[in-house]
């Protein structure tokens, strides 16, 4: 017997009677697509797709819509509609005692777990507000810093950059460290580093004593960076991953605008004191840590791995529609410990990796890099500089400016998390990197045409505003926090955490090396060369994102593997791409 799942995603007419119960079809499989393909109007099923199937074997026609899952995929608030994909285990199968019909996952308790699971993601992304706030609270404090400790040019790259190369040991360390001591106690560790390395950085009398601060806050923004996605990850539903493991990003973003709105707000003490007063109020964030951690449970993945199983079970209870979710995600995590238990050790086998690991590595490492490679953190980092080079001159205006390029980042990673779920990973990504490409190319022009003396000031200015701005939306609607949505979703559960670990490492280097070498690069080709540069970058991202990202919208983790030509799924799955989606699964073969 075949079961068929068919879902019409382009139109939005999915009433209760797309859902058959207890009904028995006569005829071909064929038969049956044309009678009931009238209750789904604009769906197009190519002829003979049936191909290589038993059609006399199929006896019912499941057609499975956005509404299938109880709860229907909403999260409270602004994040409240319905994702369009479902989980393609949603549907359970039939019970002996009734004789047949299709029951649906998802009790009445789907609210409840579903705000559970939002709550979570929110207190698990809060580490994240302190690598936006101290990147965003450095770009106006490094022109303090340098009037009060007198330091040279070479020295602001290295105490802006150096963050990024610290964060990296960080992130490699909490592969480890989250596998040893849980995903949840990870994430107060990065809080406690980072609030020590804040506080030294406050009172440092030296550039000495700065980046000793400087560097111990890198070490702890690199845990907390890399924990908080594989910890969403792994409490989240397949419907809802998408939209929650993007909260990292718009916590960043909103760290940004944070340390943004501290550089203008503080810009009027006396200079000995404004940049300690902005680095020493990055304390507050972390101190919330403390409370999360009496909230959140521990992940229930790990706590498999760790022999606990009754304890996953609770906390799945927990953020699961039903008892019955809940014991099928149990199985299907204690099904991937064990080919963990019997698989080679996890970082040995990123050193021979099977072919299917060797393409996930390529799509995960491959848009970690490329997010910062086509220059995010040179922008946020020096973008008074940049809007000094257009033409601006006070530091009053620069600081608003830089205001501006905040709450457009805020603004656009919203919309992203909106989309994610909906749109998918893959089209978000297209239009972020060729919108990123496009402005890189026109701020670079606009810049270089007034070097020349053929572009006026005051248009200059407005051009290079709205550029950066552009740049940080389109960054925000896709690659900012849709690397984080891939890096913790595509890869297999003995390999998450030290795969992400390694990405994020490769993400700091190369926002590292960005950082340190933007002024330099700007001295030997000006400003308008090195943005000329990044666009470059960002066109082969466009053909990356092309060959290599395939869409993991709406499948589980486990599931996700099939697409790098894993066995995560059956054989018998057919796609139909965008608009209509048919799931072939064979259950039973007589």
């Amino acid at each position: 017997m075949y079961q068929w799942e068919i879902s019409d995603h382009q139109n939005s007419r999915h009433s209760k009677e797309t859902v058959l119960e207890n009904e028995q079809i006569p005829g071909s499989a064929n038969d049956l697509i044309h009678c009931y393909s009238s209750r789904l109007p604009g769906l197009a099923l190519p002829t003979g797709f049936l191909r290589g199937g038993d059609e006399d074997g199929l006896s019912k026609l499941e057609v499975m819509g956005a509404e299938v899952a109880a709860g229907g995929g909403r999260l409270p608030g602004f994040l409240g509609r319905k994702s369009r994909y479902a989980r393609m285990d949603d549907v359970l199968p039939p019970e002996p005692e009734d004789g047949g019909g299709v029951r649906v996952r998802g009790g009445g308790g789907g609210g409840s777990s579903r705000r559970y699971v939002f709550a979570c993601s929110v207190f698990a992304s809060l580490n994240h507000v302190l690598l936006g706030y101290d990147v965003g609270v450095m770009s106006g404090c490094i022109i303090f810093i340098q009037k009060d400790l007198h330091i040279t040019e070479v020295q602001q790259e290295v105490l802006v950059g150096c963050l990024s190369f610290i964060s990296l040991l960080g992130s490699l360390a909490a592969g480890r460290t989250s596998d040893a001591i849980g995903r949840k106690w990870t994430i107060g560790l990065a809080a406690s580093v980072f609030q020590a390395g804040a506080a030294i950085m406050t009172f440092a009398p030296s550039f000495a004593v700065l980046m000793t601060g400087r560097l111990l806050a890198g070490i702890g923004i690199g845990i907390g960076i890399m924990v908080a996605p594989v910890y969403i990850s792994e409490i989240s539903p397949a419907t809802l991953r998408g939209t929650l493991a993007s909260f990292p990003e718009i916590f960043i973003s909103f760290g940004i605008l944070l340390g943004y709105v501290s550089n203008l707000v503080f810009a009027g003490l006396p200079d000995h004191i404004n940049w300690r007063v902005m680095l020493g109020a990055g304390i507050l964030p972390s101190i919330s840590i403390a409370f999360v951690l009496l909230v959140i449970p521990e992940s229930p993945r790990w706590l498999v791995m760790q022999s606990r199983a009754s304890d996953a079970l609770a906390v799945l209870a927990k953020v699961s529609d039903s008892e019955e979710e809940a014991q099928e995600r149990l199985a299907e995590i204690e099904e991937a410990a064990r080919v963990t238990a019997s698989g080679k050790a996890a970082w040995r086998e990123f050193l021979r990796p099977s072919p299917v690991v060797r393409r996930m590595l390529i799509t995960g490492l491959g848009v970690q890099f490329f997010q910062q490679a086509t220059g995010i953190d040179a922008l946020v980092y020096y973008s008074p500089t940049i809007f000094r080079d257009s033409g601006i001159t006070t530091e009053s205006q620069l600081l608003a400016a830089t205001v501006a390029v905040g709450f457009s980042k805020v603004a656009f990673i919203v919309i992203a998390i909106v989309l994610v779920d909906h749109v998918g990973r893959k089209p978000l990504l297209y239009i972020s990197t060729i919108g990123i490409t496009a402005c890189l190319a026109v701020l670079a022009a606009s810049l270089s045409l007034l070097a020349r003396g053929a572009l006026p000031s005051g248009a200059a200015v407005g051009l290079a505003i709205l550029t950066v701005c552009g740049f940080v939306a389109f960054f925000s609607v896709g690659i900012g926090p849709i690397n984080m949505v891939l890096s913790s979703e595509i890869y297999p559960l003995r390999l998450r955490a030290q795969a992400v670990g390694i990405g994020f490492a490769l993400n700091r280097m190369a926002s590292g090396g960005v950082a340190m070498s933007f002024l330099s690069i700007c001295r030997a080709v000006t400003v308008a060369g090195a943005f000329t540069a990044f666009a470059v970058v960002s066109a082969v991202s466009v053909v990356f994102v092309h060959l290599f990202v395939p869409e993991t919208s709406g499948k589980t983790l486990e599931q996700i593997e099939s697409l790098f030509g894993g066995g995560g799924v059956t054989s018998g799955e057919v796609e139909l791409g965008d608009a209509e989606r048919l799931e072939h699964k064979r259950l039973v073969t007589h």
